[in-house]
């Protein structure tokens, strides 16, 4: 794909203007880092706060007094007690209970629904609701009319909070509407770092001078994809596409906490979305491979692809993510690996250029996660 035929952002002349070095990412001309360089902006993140233009991700809305109930014939996650004012993480699943896609889904009102799905996945995803649930709600593309910007650390709160001071009472996945720089806003209090921190839905002819406005508050650096990469690894994010696909099932991506408990096996409302009978099979009687946390044992970074292997050779996984986490200061990874090899501080090793690296199974996340829950 070349440049001309990439997909912009509306700050696509901002990061330019800030220098940022712009790679192909989903289809879309990104920043992967700005002047500051990754390792900074990592540690600038985790110290005070990032900017990130997340706008490439899409946004859809979901209308109408069934919405809820068609939602959640299609994600295995209690959207029907949903509250109004707050949002949950959710899975797209096949009929094989292979993940489709992971998703956020807010409730704006009883009858409105609000989901950010990820950007390689987004025509995908509007075209499969359209397709299963179409006839029972209506669905919005808003994939040209918002951007989204995520704003992610420590001092986050401070900082937005100078332009609604609402937005520091909010807690961790609240979801509102919130007037931003004169611009009407959703604003949700989560994020992608493991740190506390808000992604705000804004209207695109707005974005920029939003942007510009958080930038110009002392605390905040932009930040581009590799640090936001580095700070979802050590945080133990899935990257969908990488640590889980349509390959993968939620029992062996180590996704189970996101089965709402009305939904499963023993729930209220079990069951009811695509591939529940597999995933639930899944969970009664194990998996033959799950995904884990791995921590290199020398500083010789493990990058996706990497067999993993045991002591006698024979190849028992593969890493899915892998990189330096600044934060740590010492390499992370995340795997599949026979369910055999998977309990915490089972040694392993993957093969690097030809030669084994000592791996020890991990607790994730790698760094402690800093949400703000009040």
């Amino acid at each position: 794909m070349t440049t001309e035929t990439l997909a912009q952002t509306p700050l696509h002349a901002l990061h330019l203007e800030l220098g940022a070095r712009m790679v192909p990412f989903a289809g879309y001309d990104m920043p992967v880092q700005y002047p500051l360089g990754v390792l900074k902006e990592h540690l600038h993140t985790r110290a005070q706060a990032g900017l990130f233009d997340v706008s490439h991700m899409g946004q859809i809305r979901l209308r109408g007094e069934r919405a809820a109930q068609a939602l959640e014939s299609l994600v295995p996650v209690d959207i029907l007690d949903l509250p109004v004012g707050l949002q949950r993480y959710a899975l797209f699943t096949d009929a094989n209970g292979g993940i489709l896609d992971d998703l956020m889904v807010a409730r704006l009102a009883d009858d409105e629904l609000f989901l950010v799905v990820n950007a390689a996945c987004k025509a995908q995803d509007l075209a499969h609701l359209q397709a299963k649930i179409g006839a029972q709600c209506d669905i919005e593309s808003l994939f040209d009319s918002r951007a989204l910007l995520a704003l992610q650390g420590p001092a986050a709160a401070t900082v937005l909070g100078r332009l609604a001071p609402e937005v520091q009472a909010m807690t961790f996945m609240q979801f509102r509407a919130v007037r931003l720089a004169g611009v009407d806003c959703y604003v949700s209090r989560s994020g992608y770092t493991g740190e506390d921190g808000y992604e705000i839905s804004v209207p695109v002819a707005d974005a920029d001078a939003l942007a510009r406005a958080l930038l110009a508050q002392p605390e905040v650096q932009p930040i581009g994809l590799g640090a936001r990469d580095s700070l979802r690894l050590e945080a133990g994010l899935c990257l969908y596409g990488h640590d889980m696909s349509s390959a993968t099932t939620p029992v062996e991506a180590s996704l189970t906490w996101a089965i709402s408990k009305a939904r499963r096996a023993d729930g209220v409302r079990a069951g009811g979305f695509p591939g529940a009978a597999q995933v639930f099979a899944q969970q009664q009687a194990g998996v033959a491979r799950k995904r884990v946390g791995l921590l290199p044992q020398e500083r010789v970074p493990v990058r996706e692809g990497a067999e993993i292997v045991d002591a006698d050779g024979a190849v028992i996984g593969q890493v899915c993510s892998g990189g330096f986490g600044p934060s740590l200061g010492a390499p992370v990874a995340l795997g599949y690996l026979d369910a055999a090899h998977a309990a915490l501080d089972h040694e392993v090793w993957a093969v690097v250029r030809g030669k084994r690296v000592a791996m020890k199974v991990a607790k994730t996340p790698f760094v402690p996660q800093r949400y703000y829950r009040g």
